[in-house]
């Protein structure tokens, strides 16, 4: 049976039937464009350039122009954070700081000992170092996210860094949302500036006469954010994920409610435009039943606007054959998150190779992933979980190695160094190892003669 589109009725889902479609032959039928197609490179170029030669100037024109406020000074005073902890409803202020606290005891678990590694006289340490000073960016505007900065604050304090910078985009009042401060203030961050879009980018790259550059920089943000990260990456380090707009794909069966499996479709897209946010199922069933389930949501919703352009833009119904032709079509659309709500969810996570992470079951639903199962909440999107993976304590180190060799193991690898670099051409290399094989060989020569005396 060839793929055609399946009627949802009112729904703005884009519907495809691909029942009858082999798996292997399922990528070809759902290929997504090139993550970097259509996004706003140009513009993005000439914002970065502004800041890099405009500095805080720049910061405050761009500010102006894109988030439609004058700010004189651009960073937070600290006594906004300490007010902002205590300004919040003490039910929310637990919280946040009972998800940091298990946010920081997850990525504690991935921070292990340094390893040695030996051989034949060869000695090699595994040297883990943190980065000096992190940059972090919030999103800010439709919504606040204290949950982020305590995500992208975690792992890093986990790793050791010394000096956290994070940039949040001003409310129309110029002012940073006090829940965020707050999480800022909890999670010990050291600076915090009113700054968002392609232009936090830039100044945490490139450094303004506030703005101090960074080392790292992590945090999701709109398409805007994302392709300025991609274009300083290089400049500063940026974990490969294309941390972007929101995304969803829920694989169902019958044996999920109906209105969950329908508000697990809309919790990502209600982040805003450009998330994507499907529905997989192998059950005509199913698809009416959440259809319907969604139809009503939305419009009960006060996030309906949101909703509706994320599901109008990126919003899809696929009917496959069955679950593993489910899992084959996830992995082409590698999304951020993919939920499995099944009947043996756990029977197919194996089955899964690109996702940004995996939520098992009727009672695992992203939005614990979001803030308090610990992983993680800045992950790939736009397919990059094909290569990448969720914001982790190794974002913000580095690896060196330190290598010892013994005496006689040179003396045995000397050779083999020199027959590699004259193949190569490395003079300088091969004489590196002669001149101490020859040294050692004088040197034993000189000890025996003097023995013999």
């Amino acid at each position: 049976m060839s793929s055609h589109e399946y009627d949802c009725g009112p729904v703005p889902l884009a519907r495809l039937d691909l029942r009858g479609v082999p798996a292997a032959q399922i990528a070809a039928k759902v290929a997504r464009p090139a993550s970097t197609e259509g996004l706003p490179t140009e513009e993005v170029r000439s914002i970065l350039e502004e800041v890099r030669n405009g500095g805080d100037g720049a910061l405050r024109r761009l500010t102006k122009q894109y988030d439609g406020v004058v700010i004189d000074s651009l960073r937070v005073p600290r006594e906004e954070l300490t007010q902002a902890h205590g300004a919040i409803a003490p039910r929310l202020r637990e919280a946040l700081e009972l998800a940091y606290r298990r946010i920081l005891a997850y990525h504690s678990q991935e921070s292990g000992p340094e390893e040695d590694f030996e051989m034949d006289g060869v000695r090699v340490r595994r040297l883990v170092r943190p980065v000096a000073r992190a940059g972090l960016y919030a999103p800010g505007g439709r919504a606040r996210y204290p949950s982020t900065v305590l995500m992208c604050a975690a792992p890093a304090r986990v790793a050791g860094v010394e000096e956290l910078a994070l940039c949040v985009p001003p409310g129309r009042d110029g002012a940073v949302a006090t829940e965020t401060l707050a999480a800022a203030a909890i999670a010990g961050i050291d600076e915090v500036y009113r700054i968002g879009g392609a232009q936090a980018v830039g100044a945490l790259a490139f450094g303004t006469q506030t703005v101090r550059p960074v080392d790292v920089i992590v945090g999701p943000g709109n398409r805007f954010v994302a392709e300025a990260k991609r274009q300083v990456s290089g400049l500063v380090g940026v974990p490969s994920a294309f941390a972007g707009p929101s995304e969803v794909v829920v694989v169902a069966d019958a044996t999920a409610p109906a209105e969950w499996v329908a508000v697990d479709v809309l919790v990502q897209a209600e982040h805003g435009p450009d998330g994507l946010a499907w529905l997989v199922t192998w059950s005509e069933e199913v698809a009416r039943n959440v259809l319907r389930e969604i139809e009503r949501l939305v419009a009960s919703s006060p996030r309906r606007s949101e909703l509706t352009s994320t599901l109008r833009s990126g919003g899809s119904l696929v009917l496959v054959d069955g679950p593993v032709e489910a899992i084959s079509l996830a992995n082409v659309v590698a999304p951020e998150h993919l939920e499995l709500l099944v009947e043996e969810p756990e029977a197919l996570v194996d089955l899964v190779r690109s996702a940004g992470a995996v939520f098992c079951g009727p009672y695992s639903p992203a939005s614990i992933g979001d803030y308090l199962a610990g992983p993680n909440h800045v992950l790939p999107t736009a397919r990059s979980a094909r290569f990448s993976s969720a914001l982790r304590v190794d974002d913000f180190r580095t690896h060196i190695h330190s290598v010892s060799v013994e005496r006689d193991a040179l003396l045995r690898l000397a050779p083999y160094v020199e027959a590699i670099a004259e193949a190569e051409g490395l003079d300088a290399h091969a004489l590196s190892v002669r001149l101490r094989a020859e040294g050692s060989d004088r040197q034993d020569r000189a000890v025996g003669a003097a023995d013999a005396r």
